[in-house]
């Protein structure tokens, strides 16, 4: 059944009031969604920090933003490589110095359906190593200031997870027997909403209310994920996709990311946000379908565990 929370039309920035005087840092945020919250918040006054791997992208998003919203408008960026986790480290030191409140971390940084198996730096699969446990590291490094300012978790997943094995291959969480690009994309996914699911488990039993922790994906949306990393064949089927009514704009792709970020009237975190039109795929934003094994404890507790040591950081709460 539709969620009709927002009415018929869903959730949509027509909601958002002034945000003067918050903060909000997104990851990959120089194009697609990530760039079209960042216009969305800035719109409101809203002060946004980008996360992004590309010096030049990211000065060019900063001008184009500064062009639309004026040069008063208070976007800046630190350069982040989801997939080093030393760079990861770094840029957390720096975000610690120069942003003094955090109202929202927005994960929305990724790279999917890349083509032949490839490891990080520090020796992960590169979906897993740079969605997953980039991200873990990030949160881990930034939470006391995200609690400090009571401000909010966010992390952008996909309707992958329901694909591929829908739990985690523990015992060859690499791939080094078996990739797919979609099964390893879809494992990724699906780490990073068990993830989230597991601090909010981890936070309830803490007896912490300081932070609050979203899901939500962006349905099928045209942005650069896919023409960013996929293969030829999946640019090309993704590009004659674009041209069908089964895939909303980016902009329409952010309008999730951002209703976790900001709305009040959200009181479920045990959830999964995005479009509830057709196939959960595009249509009114609003509260969709949660399929159970995100949040299989026994996975999720392993999970965490495995994590903590991967990226050498130990979670306090």
């Amino acid at each position: 059944m539709a969620d009709t929370t927002f009415g018929p039309k869903g959730w949509t920035p027509e909601r958002l009031g002034d945000l003067s005087g918050t903060t909000h840092v997104i990851t990959g945020a120089n194009a697609g969604a990530g760039f079209q919250a960042a216009r969305t918040l800035l719109r409101k006054h809203a002060k946004v920090v980008m996360l992004n791997r590309s010096v030049g992208k990211s000065e060019a998003a900063i001008d184009a933003l500064k062009q639309e919203f004026g040069a008063g408008a208070d976007v800046s960026f630190i350069r982040m490589d989801l997939a080093v986790l030393d760079s990861v480290r770094t840029a957390a030191k720096e975000v610690l110095k120069a942003v003094p409140r955090i109202d929202a971390l927005i994960n929305n940084g990724a790279i999917a359906q890349v083509p032949t198996r490839r490891l990080t730096v520090d020796g992960f699969e590169s979906q897993l190593g740079t969605n997953h446990l980039g991200h873990f590291l990030l949160n881990g490094l930034l939470f006391d200031r995200i609690a400090e300012s009571g401000g909010r978790i966010v992390v952008v997943a996909s309707l992958g997870y329901n694909m591929g094995l829908k739990t985690i291959r523990f015992e060859d969480m690499n791939w080094d027997e078996g990739y797919g690009a979609n099964t390893a994309y879809s494992q990724s996914k699906l780490a990073q909403m068990m993830f989230a699911y597991e601090l909010q488990d981890r936070l309830a039993a803490a007896g912490r209310n300081d932070v609050e922790v979203y899901v939500c994906h962006p349905g099928s949306s045209a942005t650069s994920l896919i023409t960013t990393s996929g293969s030829r064949t999946m640019r090309f089927i993704w590009w004659l996709m674009t041209k069908t009514p089964m895939v909303q704009t980016a902009e329409q792709g952010s309008h999730p990311e951002v209703m976790c970020a900001t709305e009040e009237a959200l009181t479920e975190q045990r959830a999964l946000y995005g479009p509830t039109g057709r196939l959960e795929a595009v249509g009114p934003v609003g509260r969709g379908t949660l399929n159970a094994h995100a949040h299989d404890k026994a996975v999720m507790t392993r999970l965490w565990d495995v994590s903590e040591k991967a990226v050498g950081f130990e979670w306090k709460l």
